[in-house]
């Protein structure tokens, strides 16, 4: 399980990385980008070290486009 202090509630993702928390949504249902499941409530939740990856790999293929 990962640390929740490394943890973002679906809001604080989708603010963090600009989008809408319906789109971090439909990219969890997609395959597209997996969220976390808190053990105690089933909430979404979204680990900062993949959100940052996330960030990186869309900023390389904004450069490459």
């Amino acid at each position: 399980m990962k640390n929740l202090q490394n943890l973002m509630t679906i809001a604080q993702a989708a603010e963090y990385i600009g989008v809408t928390p319906l789109t971090l949504r439909n990219w969890d249902k997609a395959g597209k980008f997996q969220a976390v499941r808190n053990p105690l409530n089933g909430y979404r939740m979204y680990d900062k070290e993949e959100l940052d990856k996330f960030l990186s790999l869309l900023q390389k293929g904004e450069q490459n486009g």
